[in-house]
């Protein structure tokens, strides 16, 4: 496995491959942050029940975790480029479908088939991006791929605030950024990396395996996810519950995204400095159980609050991007594209048991049960760390 060490000088940035790369993450966080709102606004003024409308966002998350074994073979089959040129064909197609078809049932497979497509891009625009990057400036290039894909989740809703869900505006606006996200790709046609073997007729290894190739990478992603996706959906119930009125929760949320926003580039570039990346995942670990146990205790003061949430926003953050940056730099070629899909995976699994494992915490444990079992994750991944660490293999 490659280190972490720096590389030679020679080693450049490489502009198109970094441009297509964070253009297509770009309108994954577009199309999901324009999407979720817009389906469950139509669906609800249609008279669903709240029920039925989680039932059918729920099939996106399993729709992810279903795709990411596909992604390498199909890149592997018909090329990255040509494997994100077709999904964004399915992607677009997608958001036609949810404007012409109105029946409730055509819904659940057109959320599988966005999800899907959706999804493949993430994993195979991170492989582009991570195979891209120069060793010595990877948490660089990642923090700004992370900042970028942020924005995106952000600027989805403000599209949706501004257009609304009638006709079929809001749907052609996502079918045009997809379609813009597809020019820098097919100008980088030739920059972008191959899944195939040298060797094509070496024994490949099974998918899931790559879960358990880079842990501390892995299960960093797994508890990010868990804790982001848990935190987002359970918070304004905790903050109700303490006391917060809806718009005082609601720029607390705000504050997390705004920190996430603007210390991933910081956190990258410190990244790239360390001999070691797991011992940055680890600090940011302590701080994410530090600042989750540090919640009950100053929750009466909103604007303690605000400058805890900042800061532990875009420290956890730090997760996705160190861990992203560490799995770079540890594997290459077809391995790294697909331990980018067990990647990607383990973040669509934190995103199902985030909400679960937080709201069993809230039943049991009372209000405050949010702030334990957001500590709970965040000491599961200090374990994962330490234990790494303390053994003597080589750094994953």
């Amino acid at each position: 496995m490659a280190s972490d060490a720096a590389p030679a000088p020679q080693d450049g940035m490489r502009w198109l491959a970094l441009a297509a790369s964070i253009s297509a993450i770009s309108v994954v966080g577009i199309a999901i942050g324009l999407g979720t709102p817009l389906l469950s606004i139509i669906l609800e003024s249609r008279g669903h029940s709240a029920t039925m409308i989680g039932a059918n966002a729920a099939v996106g998350g399993v729709a992810a975790i279903f795709a990411a074994p596909f992604a390498i073979p199909l890149a592997s089959r018909f090329g990255v480029v040509g494997a994100m040129l077709l999904m964004f064909v399915v992607g677009s197609a997608s958001f036609v479908g949810f404007y012409v078809f109105e029946p409730f049932w055509a819904w659940f497979p057109l959320r599988a088939t966005l999800h899907i497509a959706m999804t493949i891009i993430f994993i195979l625009s991170e492989f582009w991006i991570s195979s891209s990057a120069p060793p010595a400036r990877r948490g660089l290039v990642l923090g700004i791929y992370a900042t970028c894909l942020s924005l995106g989740f952000a600027i989805g809703p403000l599209i949706f605030a501004v257009v609304g869900s009638q006709g079929f505006l809001p749907f052609g606006i996502a079918c045009g950024f997809v379609a813009l996200a597809a020019v820098p790709v097919i100008a980088a046609a030739k920059q972008s990396p191959s899944v195939r073997h040298e060797d094509e007729d070496a024994p490949r290894s099974g998918f899931f395996r790559y879960i358990w190739l880079v842990p501390t990478a892995t299960a960093a992603v797994l508890v990010f996810g868990a804790v982001e996706t848990g935190g987002f959906n359970l918070f304004p119930v905790y903050g109700a519950r303490v006391g917060y009125t809806e718009a005082q929760a609601a720029l607390l949320l705000s504050m997390i995204g705004l920190g996430n926003v603007l210390l991933q580039i910081p956190i990258g570039m410190l990244s790239d400095r360390m001999k070691d990346r797991r011992i940055l995942l680890l600090a940011c670990a302590l701080i994410g159980a530090a600042g989750s146990i540090a919640i009950p205790l100053i929750h009466q003061s909103w604007l303690a609050t605000a400058a805890l949430f900042f800061v532990w926003g875009g420290v956890v953050a730090g997760l996705y991007t160190v861990g992203l940056a560490h799995l770079g730099s540890q594997l290459s070629g077809r391995d790294l594209a697909s331990a980018n899909a067990a990647f990607v995976l383990c973040y669509g699994i934190g995103t199902l048991a985030g909400p679960q494992l937080i709201g069993v915490g809230m039943d049991v444990f009372g209000s405050h049960g949010f702030a334990w079992a957001l500590a709970f994750f965040f000491v599961f991944y200090i374990v994962v760390v330490t234990l790494r660490l303390a053994s003597r293999r080589p750094r994953t």
